[in-house]
């Protein structure tokens, strides 16, 4: 044998040696995410059936009611033991006629093989810190609207069909507002409490006491792919019709601009604009809107400047927090009442398109309103004064 066979028959016997096959690890991780392949598709197809082979049930049965576009899980990590597994999984999925791109959500499954050696789920439940799904807390009903869909739990289909009213209420409302450059369509979700909706949001029910509704997604980018209108049921059921809808116009607003908001928009303006779409028609006059900033105008201790983000902080100060929303929606209403709503929505436009925080607010003020961010504040402190005085 020449030197050079010599040497290729070692380097194949290396080969060999180094490619003896997929790590257990590897194995087992590929028939995780077949089985989880399978479960997916028993969801999609509604083949409950199917979805028991897989494993544990939950929570196939909660889901029923749900319209789903897409469902898929794809395995991030697994934690082998023999015959048992943790694994780390991202669950995507869409809602029919809602989602224009899947809502992925950081799931936790355990696993065990059985006497034949297959795979099978044991349990499947939010990864730590992350949020619950509202199937997770229980069976979902869902009601649809002409504008809107109503996810509930523990909810009377009376009361989902009541939400579905004011949400379909507020879609045209705020097209009416905004513009029609937008779905045109909301997903409203309604836990069975305070807490749950907190469970909804990854956090805790201290953050959102007294909070009536949120509203998650993505901002910029041009696509709202997973907005969600939540519900605190405990502090929305306590307000009269006027609050209701008001706070789901509010929220829808925040859908609709979505696209446009950016890490450039201030908070004055993002929840100032919202309560201004909320509030517009509605025949109510400043001093009933923004009863804490009336106060503090009469006692002499009006703002001197716009409110900052860390006013908006749902944890903080209940007076400070309100007063906040109400100089915003004041700085949006004195935009509207003297440049005109158009201009009030170019200004947002402009604010949400910055590339970034610092200049964004000054550069709209002077392409847009024509002014300059001190005169614009004086104009606003005197328009306080003047309207709550």
């Amino acid at each position: 044998m020449s030197g050079s066979s010599a040497t290729a028959v070692c380097l194949l016997l290396a080969s060999l040696t180094a490619c003896g096959g997929p790590a257990p690890t590897d194995t087992a991780r590929h028939q995780v995410q077949r089985l989880l392949d399978r479960r997916a598709a028993a969801v999609l197809h509604h083949d409950p059936a199917a979805f028991a082979a897989t494993g544990v049930r939950a929570p196939y049965p909660n889901l029923a009611a749900v319209p789903l576009a897409a469902w898929s899980y794809r395995v991030t990590a697994l934690r082998r033991s023999g015959g048992t597994a943790g694994a780390d999984v991202d669950l995507s999925y869409r809602l029919t006629g809602y989602d224009t791109a899947p809502v992925t959500v950081a799931r936790t499954l355990t696993l065990s093989t059985g006497a034949d050696g297959a795979w099978r789920v044991d349990s499947e439940r939010p990864a730590p810190r992350a949020a619950q799904q509202l199937w997770d807390q229980g069976p979902v009903a869902v009601v649809r609207g002409a504008h809107s869909i109503v996810l509930g739990v523990g909810q009377s289909t009376g009361s989902l069909r009541a939400y579905a009213g004011l949400a379909d209420r507020a879609v045209p409302a705020v097209s009416r507002a905004w513009g029609g450059d937008w779905s045109g369509r909301v997903v409203v979700l309604v836990p069975g409490s305070l807490d749950r909706m907190a469970a909804l949001l990854g956090s805790t029910a201290a953050e959102y006491r007294g909070i009536a509704a949120v509203t998650t997604g993505e901002t910029g980018g041009g696509r709202t792919p997973a907005d969600r209108i939540i519900v605190n049921p405990d502090a929305y059921g306590v307000l009269g019709p006027l609050g209701k809808q008001v706070v789901l116009t509010h929220e829808t607003t925040h859908v609709a601009t979505r696209a446009h908001t950016g890490a450039a928009t201030p908070l004055w303006l993002s929840e100032g604009y919202a309560d201004w779409a909320g509030y517009r028609g509605a025949g109510r006059t400043p001093d009933e809107v923004a009863p804490e900033l009336q106060r503090a105008v009469a006692a002499g201790r009006a703002p001197t400047a716009l409110p900052a983000d860390a006013d908006f902080g749902f944890a903080g100060d209940a007076t400070r927090l309100a007063q906040a929303y109400e100089g915003g929606w004041l700085a949006c209403r004195m935009i509207a009442a003297h440049w005109g709503e158009d201009r009030l929505d170019a200004f947002y436009r402009a604010v949400g398109t910055h590339p970034r925080r610092a200049g964004a607010v000054e550069d709209a003020l002077r392409t847009v309103l024509h002014t300059t961010l001190p005169e614009f504040t004086a104009r606003w402190r005197e328009y306080l004064r003047a309207q709550l005085g």
